[in-house]
């Protein structure tokens, strides 16, 4: 590897090499930028150099200290990049920073004293993110070498934000998406464990645009087969993936793909109806959420189970306070066969109409239970009086006396004039099945 091609790919991952000598960062300007050229990451804003010694303000912007002293002692009162007004002019060390300089600086030195010495041995602390990229890139490599790169490659992502920026302008993310779903399974099961922990520990704010890889077909049957058979530690990772992927503005398309496919539906109702697995049915539910944020992908999630399945983790313990589910069964009652679908489950109505008022609750889940009730009652005398016949109007009475929302009440006033056309309906009729449970209450 030359030196020409030394950027952010050598930046050092975390070593145990003592503080970098001032001698060799002193050097870095006698190299030339035609050898190490300095990743834009690792630059002043002020001065454009490499930093020598970072320290970030209180709006959260990083500088060389001497260049942000001079701006301070010129009588500037802002941030030089934010223009924000400085309420306190203080800075601390940005040690994690000028770690990762002094490492990528170590990286270069060494590179350059191999091109001098081919014979020297490398240490295993001086491998740079290029090593490391070429091992996960390797077919020959064995699986505990890959598995000892990826580890590396999460710390570095999980602790520096810094180390992420540079993982993602070196094209980490493709590399580990390729990874997770070419590698053989189930022989690699674990090395596929990390690689997801790794996909999982970028940040949201990352580019996505990799994740369109799921439009090819032979990936999306990976994906398929391993929430079929992949661990549960597998399963649940995949479904945060899919949740990042159904509710990000340039992953659309293999949102609808994934969103179309029976088999990742039906293994995320499976999962949501797993109650013995708190985390992976959570992850289901909030995937299944997050693809039916399209309208396109909604009946389809029906036609595969979604209502019965977010009703079944809305009945465990790790459901009923889940607001976000609550949410996503309110939408799919919007859908016609949502609707058919919740009359069909015996527990469905029951379930709502105990939402609807539960201590302690922040209101939410009974608000979202409220208008899933409204959906599903306003063209169905049978869901209706089922939810009358479960104490819905007491709930409703209860809810409005709370601190709930003005949303929350005016969807309750609603469903309780709903309640009573039908009673009157049902009078006029000589039908008395609702008239009992008005009896004691005054009108409204």
């Amino acid at each position: 590897m030359s030196l020409s091609t030394i950027e952010a790919s050598e930046l050092l991952l975390w070593t145990s090499k003592p503080k970098l000598p001032c001698l060799l960062r002193l050097s870095l300007a006698e190299r030339g930028e035609t050898q190490m050229s300095i990743p834009h990451l690792f630059r002043c804003p002020i001065s454009l150099d490499l930093f020598t010694d970072p320290v970030t303000l209180s709006t959260g912007q990083t500088y060389d200290r001497p260049c942000i002293e001079r701006w301070l002692a010129d009588g500037n009162l802002t941030c030089p990049v934010t223009m924000q007004r400085l309420s306190d002019a203080s800075f601390v060390p940005n040690h994690t920073l000028r770690h990762l300089i002094d490492q990528w600086l170590i990286a270069g030195a060494a590179d350059f004293h191999c091109r001098t010495k081919p014979t020297r041995p490398v240490n295993d602390n001086e491998l740079s993110l290029a090593a490391v990229k070429q091992k996960l890139q390797s077919p020959d490599m064995a699986s505990a070498a890959k598995l000892q790169a990826l580890g590396k490659v999460r710390a570095l992502a999980v602790e520096s934000d810094i180390g992420q920026a540079c993982l993602i302008q070196l094209g980490f993310l493709p590399l580990l998406l390729q990874l997770l779903f070419r590698a053989p399974w189930p022989a690699d099961s674990e090395l596929i464990e990390v690689a997801l922990d790794c996909v999982l520990s970028f940040s949201p704010a990352s580019p996505l645009d990799s994740l369109n890889m799921l439009t090819d077909s032979s990936n999306l049957d990976s994906l398929m087969l391993l929430l079929d058979q992949g661990s549960t530690r597998i399963k649940t990772s995949l479904c945060h993936l899919l949740e990042v992927i159904a509710t990000s503005p340039a992953t659309q398309e293999p949102s609808l793909i994934v969103g179309q496919s029976p088999r990742v539906l039906q293994a995320l109702v499976f999962l949501a109806q797993d109650k013995p697995s708190g985390a992976a049915s959570e992850a289901a539910v909030r995937a299944i959420a997050g693809l039916c944020s399209s309208e396109a992908n909604r009946g389809n999630a029906i036609r595969e189970g979604a209502v019965d399945g977010i009703v079944s983790y809305l009945s465990s313990p790790a459901g009923k306070t889940d607001a976000r589910a609550s949410a996503a069964l309110e939408l799919l009652l919007g859908h016609e066969e949502g609707k058919r679908a919740a009359v069909r489950n015996p527990n469905a109505i029951p379930l709502l109409v105990k939402m609807v008022f539960e201590v302690p609750s922040d209101h939410k889940g009974g608000e979202h239970a409220v208008g899933s009730l409204l959906r599903v009652c306003c063209d169905s005398t049978p869901a209706t009086t089922q939810a009358v016949d479960a104490g819905v109007v007491m709930q409703l009475l209860l809810l409005l006396q709370s601190q709930c929302s003005s949303r929350a009440k005016a969807k309750a006033r609603a469903l309780l004039k709903l309640v009573k056309s039908m009673q009157e309906v049902a009078s006029a009729t000589s039908t008395s099945d609702l008239k009992p449970c008005f009896a004691q209450h005054k009108p409204f």
